[in-house]
């Protein structure tokens, strides 16, 4: 493989990663839910070992890493809506 190619392949990387980041589930339930934000915080640490095996891998596992990231933003998403919804039921 010739120089060129070598740096496409590695800008692309760089891109992809630049979006993967931009996209990191948040952790954003506040202390009144401990064991919410706490799997929350779990969630992204996931996350964040996730993306780390991908650039270990060479970004090489099937796509199945980036279906588990997109699954772990949802749990993410849904525990907030937990958080939420207990507000709600305890006014």
């Amino acid at each position: 493989m010739n120089t060129f190619a070598k740096s496409v392949i590695f800008a692309a990387a760089l891109a992809v990663g630049g979006v993967a980041m931009a996209q990191e589930p948040p952790v954003n339930i506040g202390q009144r839910h401990g064991n919410l934000r706490e799997a929350q915080q779990l969630v992204r640490e996931a996350f964040d070992d996730i993306s780390n095996a991908q650039v270990d891998n060479d970004y090489a596992l099937g796509g199945h890493a980036g279906r588990a990231k997109e699954l772990l933003r949802e749990a993410s998403v849904e525990l907030k809506l937990a958080a939420e919804t207990s507000n709600y039921n305890q006014r």
